[in-house]
């Protein structure tokens, strides 16, 4: 149909702190060494990415023939005082077990609030899809966290899931279908399935290395 609109959300590769099950928000962590990751059709007329380091590397290595466009409103919450340490740090802090038990009201101390996060993940949405719509963009992929994507998932799939639902593995992408009117609207998508990926040819793909 020519009024869809199409936008891949892919998750940034695995970093070495995403190795050691730490949590990383704003602190930023190169990619490990020696993932692959899977080709992706080169049928994107657009690519954003978070503005943070492990999100523009893998924008590169996935679509190495776009320039990606940056926007810092999509970058993940941030932990405050609790980034780069693990469970097993935080387990007997108060604060710490308040906040598992519910993180949607209870905030990382000097970090963001559950409600702060999801304003600024909106503004960058429509900052972003505004973009597409004035431009005419009907396929863009953005390149982001797994926070802002089960955000954006639980706000605008057709597949109604809570937050935590949502499984989003690392460098692989879901993309959500809209009309025009529905993304202008602010509406859940019409359509979402997992990113295509290309089969490998002769063990082909984009290395870390």
């Amino acid at each position: 149909m020519d009024d869809t609109v199409a936008i891949a959300l892919f998750r940034h590769g695995m970093t070495a702190e995403n190795k050691r099950r730490a949590y990383v928000g704003w602190t930023d962590s190169p990619l490990m060494p020696g993932q692959v990751f899977s080709e992706i059709p080169e049928n994107f007329d657009r690519v954003y990415t978070s503005d943070l380091g492990r999100c523009r590397q893998t924008a590169n290595l996935l679509f190495p023939k776009k320039t990606a466009e940056v926007l810092p409103e999509l970058r993940e919450m941030s932990f405050g005082d609790w980034e780069g340490k693990t469970y097993e740090q935080l387990k007997h802090d108060t604060i710490y077990q308040k906040w598992l038990d519910n993180p949607f009201s209870i905030s990382p101390p000097n970090g963001e609030s559950f409600s702060a996060f999801t304003r600024r993940v909106q503004k960058g949405w429509a900052e972003m899809t505004t973009n597409m719509l004035e431009q005419r963009v009907r396929t863009s992929a953005l390149v982001t966290h797994g926070g802002v994507i089960r955000y954006l998932l639980s706000s605008y799939s057709p597949e109604q899931k809570d937050f935590w639902e949502w499984s989003i593995p690392y460098g692989r992408g879901y993309q959500l279908t809209c009309s025009s009117e529905r993304l202008r609207r602010g509406e859940r998508c019409i359509s979402l399935q997992e990113v295509p990926l290309m089969g490998k040819q002769n063990g082909s793909g984009s290395n870390i290395s």
